[in-house]
């Protein structure tokens, strides 16, 4: 049972990062909210019809297309491939600008926390669940898997590694694609700053190698509101040495503007591609990240 003071942390990330690692905090958050609400959204019949190729000796009469056959006068048959509980990968971007916090946790912290309740959740319900870090290549790779290390490695991955440098996301993504091999359920954590044609170009690959996407777009409050008023100086975090000092009260509309701009964009760009987008800030419970992918994947079974 969870007492008041254990709950109200449930809704604040920063102070729920003191009650231990990530496996520990991954279990309170899944635990004390939602276990036993997820459904793969793969399951149901035992087999889904693929596509047609030429019929060859030996293969069973029965998978032959007599429809196919009466349109052609050629034998084709039906391939099937077998339904599983879902494979899904965790991508975790560790760039240079997820090292950013504010008055919060950085982006970073909240990125890897929600990924370890996700594959809590995840393997919970038998679903293969892996993993894979990267910042301007791949760092870390666990393959999907129900097996009881798998939850481990994936936390032990995630706990060891820190933010590296600044590569293109959209490279990135783009060289991991054609590593996955089966159909499976991509969650892409990220503050989602790259070169918006490049970004939503290689989230469309991956949607049409028919993998589904779920898109977590973290950012930090000070990234959304820009509240500074007095001089400050901006380092970057994604090249050692660049800092400049700057008035925020001029920069502050032009920020406000570009930063609106892109965010309108890439949400176009997810949902003309068919991916699921959520806006999450590291000052959110996870809860409501939690909730929100799971409402989305009722609402998409339900339109299937």
């Amino acid at each position: 049972m969870f007492g008041s003071k254990t709950q109200a942390s449930l809704d604040d990330p920063t102070a729920l990062a003191r009650f231990g690692g990530l496996e520990v905090v991954a279990r309170m958050i899944v635990e004390g909210y939602m276990i036993g609400q997820h459904k793969s959204p793969f399951k149901g019949s035992s087999v889904e019809f693929v596509e047609h190729r030429q019929y060859y000796p030996g293969d069973e009469i029965r998978h032959i297309d007599w429809r196919a056959y009466g349109k052609t006068g050629h034998y084709y048959v039906k391939e099937y491939e077998e339904e599983t509980n879902l494979r899904a990968y965790l991508l975790v971007d560790c760039s240079g600008s997820m090292a950013f916090h504010g008055k919060t946790i950085s982006k970073f912290d909240y990125a890897r926390q929600l990924a370890a309740a996700l594959a809590y959740l995840l393997l919970a319900q038998r679903d293969g669940c892996g993993l894979i870090t990267f910042d301007t290549k791949v760092e870390d790779r666990w393959e999907p898997s129900t097996n009881r290390e798998t939850f481990g490695q994936i936390v032990r991955l995630l706990q060891a590694r820190r933010p590296g440098q600044e590569g293109s996301l959209g490279n990135v993504v783009a060289q991991i694609l054609p590593s996955l091999k089966r159909r499976c359920l991509v969650f892409l954590f990220t503050d989602g700053f790259d070169n918006l044609d490049s970004f939503a170009a290689a989230l469309k690959q991956l949607r049409m190698a028919r993998h589904e996407v779920v898109l977590f777009q973290i950012t930090a409050p000070e990234e959304e509101e820009f509240p500074y008023t007095q001089p400050t100086q901006f380092r970057n975090l994604e090249k050692t040495g660049q800092e400049i000092l700057a008035d925020p009260h001029r920069l502050r509309k032009l920020y406000l503007s570009r930063f609106k701009a892109f965010r309108e964009g890439l949400i176009k760009q997810c949902g003309s591609a068919g991916i699921d987008f959520l806006s999450l800030t590291t000052e959110q419970p996870y809860q409501k990240a939690l909730g929100e992918f799971l409402s989305m994947r009722v609402q998409r079974k339900r339109q299937r």
